[in-house]
């Protein structure tokens, strides 16, 4: 009779160990897969907000040139191939722009995301050279500013 009782309660310890075992793993398992899934999307955000910024640059960059062409006697045929360029980064930069919009939960972010965008895009229509100057600095701190609210959200 004792050594039924033993065999019973060493088989209800083994059982209790498996299960209690198999609830761990289980618990493991799940902390490593959320795990992994948020640094996924934090990497994601990362690479789609430094794309973003460094579109918007480039786009910039180019606007400003296309000022120049525009406004300073540029050499014959360059402000058109400057505004087929800019052109361009313009459809890339939209392209990051809703990259970011998808990646981000904060709408805040993406509706900033959007204003710098149509703020660079207005750079190139100014019509005197210190407004161009006003609107480069703004923009470029636009920029900045972006960049230090995206890393809020990595």
């Amino acid at each position: 009779m004792e050594a039924i009782i033993a065999s019973a309660v060493a088989v209800l310890g083994t059982l209790l160990g498996s299960g209690i075992t198999l609830a761990f793993q289980r618990s493991t398992a799940e902390r490593s897969h959320e795990f992994t899934r948020r640094e996924k999307l934090r990497q994601e955000r990362l690479d789609a907000y430094s794309a973003y910024a460094g579109a918007l640059v480039n786009y910039r960059r180019c606007l400003v040139h296309l000022w120049f062409c525009i406004h300073e006697q540029p050499p014959p045929g360059d402000a058109d191939e400057v505004r087929i360029r800019a052109y361009d980064l313009r459809s890339n930069t939209q392209e990051a722009l809703f990259r970011v919009q998808m990646l981000t939960d904060d709408e805040a972010l993406s509706q900033s995301a959007e204003a710098v965008l149509t703020d660079v895009t207005g750079l190139y229509k100014t019509d005197s050279r210190s407004e161009l100057d006003e609107r480069r600095a703004q923009t470029r701190d636009d920029i900045s500013h972006l960049v230090r609210a995206a890393k809020q959200h990595l």
